[in-house]
């Protein structure tokens, strides 16, 4: 009688539990198989992804919810629900969904003590204002780098220049450059460059390798050997730049300084001092340091070189505001006086130029480099626009349609620099209001935001002082779209450059 008693108990609680389950209003979406989710969604590719979401946006609303296999997905489209969740309730959605792993990186980590430790490791060092301004002479020595690059490639073949490579590899030697702290040779950049686009590129399955090593080395050989070979091959080359830089702290930063003078701060020499309270106050092994080196690099690489072509794609396509931008710069120049006459456009001049960045704001506006923020994720059940929001959910915030919104932007399919001269000054964090969120916004917003707005406007300047950009005869600028790790142009810009006169 207890046994059958027991037995009714259970079941009966199980209905409840299913009953109340039913009344949690989840976000709306396609219908859904229990465990397969909705076959239609898997392997979907980027481009269909975003097609597919904007008709599930107009049937739905701007939270729709779709399963991905047994994962639920959530996909945000609102710039206000984009506030109410990153900003008014910045703490619950601060959290990550990620595979676990052994590794040290503060994009991924779960919103927790190590985070924060990392995270306030990262901006306070070498992200803040004062480590940023130490390396200018670095922006100048990259400066004169990539446009040494793009005169000797227009020199070469029919005179224009595939300009997204050389981008690249300036943004990369830069950010070498900040981590590492020594101007390294094109050999050595080189050489860690292709190791870091190999694990870029295969970033997904190296994951799923790293969560399940056993499975992995026995039906997984070929993949297994060719991660681990590739991590090697990272180790070789970053490690020894680690160690150059212990054995500079062990013998003194004082001494540095008083050798050559020039002995600038690195991220690494932060890394290597930092300290993990809940780990019994450990230092960082030199592997977790190679990883949190990775993240830097890769962070600032792709997505500056990436927006630095759709900058001046744009200026390319629309001369009168290549015209304008050189007007402001010109002016700048005329102001300077006759012994302080230099090639380069000066960070603290730039500051006093305002077209610079609304170019910059527009072009994030219209082409941001990631149309979706890294995934967001719960620490508990909370409602949003009046549906429940389940821990086991990734939560997506689509940046695209905030940048297009009607409501806030006129002509949102226009090019429109001049629109930020008429604004307030815009608030890239979108603690007030999110306008628009290229770089994320509440307390995962990307830390290298005004590293990233610094660099584009920097180089963005110079480039336009140094050469008039043209389209070559016959081409044109295609502004088509496709995914490569981040939204690149589906036809790379091939520009003609035309050195212009020295200044007067």
């Amino acid at each position: 009688m207890e046994i059958w008693y027991l037995i009714f108990l259970s079941i009966s609680l199980a209905f409840l539990l299913r009953c109340k389950a039913k009344k949690k209003r989840l976000p709306p979406g396609p219908p859904a198989l229990p465990l397969i989710g909705n076959p239609l969604w898997l392997n979907k590719s980027y481009n269909s992804l975003e097609a597919d979401l904007r008709r599930l946006w107009a049937k739905y609303g701007p939270i729709v919810m779709v399963h991905m296999g047994p994962q639920r997905a959530i996909f945000i489209a609102d710039r206000a629900l984009a506030h109410e969740a990153l900003v008014q309730k910045g703490a619950i959605f601060a959290d990550r969904i990620l595979m676990p792993s052994k590794q040290h990186y503060i994009l991924g980590a779960r919103y927790g003590p190590l985070w924060r430790l990392l995270r306030r490791n990262l901006v306070s060092e070498i992200l803040n204002p004062s480590r940023i301004k130490s390396y200018s002479h670095g922006r100048n020595w990259v400066s004169e780098i990539l446009i040494e690059k793009l005169k000797s490639e227009s020199k070469s073949g029919d005179g224009a220049v595939t300009v997204l490579e050389p981008f690249r590899y300036a943004m990369f030697s830069l950010l070498l450059l900040m981590c590492f702290g020594e101007k390294l040779d094109e050999k050595l950049i080189g050489q860690i460059g292709d190791t870091q686009k190999k694990l870029l590129v295969n970033l997904d399955r190296y994951t799923l390798l790293s969560v399940f090593p056993m499975i992995a080395k026995i039906f997984c050989r070929r993949e297994w050997s060719d991660m681990v070979e590739t991590k090697r091959r990272q180790a070789e080359l970053l490690v020894p730049l680690i160690r150059i830089r212990r054995e500079k702290q062990e013998k003194g930063l004082e001494d540095q300084k008083n050798e050559g003078g020039g002995f600038v701060y690195s991220y690494v020499d932060s890394l290597i001092n930092l300290q993990l309270p809940d780990e019994g106050e450990r230092k960082l092994t030199d592997t977790e340091i190679v990883s949190l080196c990775s993240e830097f690099l890769d962070g600032g690489t792709d997505t500056t070189s990436t927006a630095l072509q759709w900058i001046m794609a744009n200026l390319v396509k629309y001369p009168k505001t290549q015209r304008k931008l050189l007007e402001e710069i010109d002016s700048v120049l005329a102001m300077r006086k006759e012994e302080k006459k230099a090639d380069i456009i000066s960070e603290e001049e730039l500051q006093n130029m305002k077209y610079p960045k609304a170019v910059v704001m527009e072009t994030l506006r219209r082409h941001p480099p990631a149309h979706f923020v890294l995934p967001h994720a719960v620490t508990e059940e909370v409602e949003l626009d009046g549906y429940i929001i389940p821990t086991d959910a990734m939560i997506n915030f689509s940046v695209v349609p905030m940048g297009m919104d009607e409501k806030m932007w006129d002509d949102p399919m226009e090019f429109k620099p001049e629109r930020f001269l008429h604004k307030e000054e815009l608030d890239l964090t979108g603690s007030r209001e999110i306008m628009i969120m290229p770089f994320g916004a509440g307390r995962r917003i990307c830390p290298g935001l005004g590293l990233a707005m610094l660099h584009l406007q920097y180089y963005v300047v110079n480039l336009v002082r140094e050469f008039e950009w043209r389209v070559k005869d016959g081409e044109e600028v295609d502004l088509s779209e496709k995914w490569d790790f981040t939204t690149v142009m589906k036809n790379p810009l091939r520009a003609v450059l035309c050195p212009r006169g020295k200044t007067k």
